[in-house]
């Protein structure tokens, strides 16, 4: 159980080079994929979570390694994290700016192509703002986060519509 068949440090080596290849294949999908995943997108997360797996641990089975593992990927992630906001230049490494989508109610089509998103999306998060037609959108942008903010035109109230999961929606 704790007798490890993989050096420990070979199974940090390994997870590290693992985190970082799969931070950078999810940048290359860009933001709207991380923003909301479709069933689709959740599938291919699992599926690459479970082609990885003996890729970090080498083919160890422990319980020490899967520790050994995990903490690396806890580590990396706090350590991306901390020096990101230290150093710009590996911040817009792993993420990038906001992209402009909309401006005065209508869309900029090179961004939305390059960022994958249709005027459904658009369309979609701006009835989330209680706007039903998009001329009322000054802007839409396409946050860091996959999300997308829209800005009313002057004089145009908004009420956020909050979602909801269906399997936790009180009845």
């Amino acid at each position: 159980m704790f007798d490890l068949t993989t050096p420990w440090w070979e199974i940090i080596l390994r997870t590290a080079v693992v985190y970082v290849l799969v931070l950078v294949l999810l940048r290359i999908a860009g933001k709207r994929e991380l923003g909301q995943m479709s069933p689709v997108d959740l599938v291919v997360i699992l599926v690459i979570a479970n082609a990885v797996q003996n890729a970090m641990t080498g083919g160890d089975n422990s319980l020490l390694g899967g520790v050994l593992a995990a903490s690396t990927l806890v580590a990396m992630n706090l350590l991306f994290d901390r020096v990101g906001i230290r150093l710009p230049v590996l911040e817009n490494l792993f993420t990038s700016e906001p992209t402009l989508l909309l401006e005065d109610g209508k869309p900029v089509d090179k961004a939305c192509q390059r960022e994958n998103i249709s005027l459904e999306d658009i369309e979609m998060s701006a009835r989330e703002h209680g706007i039903d037609d998009l001329r009322d959108v000054h802007a839409a942008i396409l946050e860091r986060d996959g999300s997308i903010s829209i800005i009313p035109r002057a004089g145009h109230k908004t009420q956020r519509m909050h979602r909801h999961i269906r399997q936790l929606r009180n009845r």
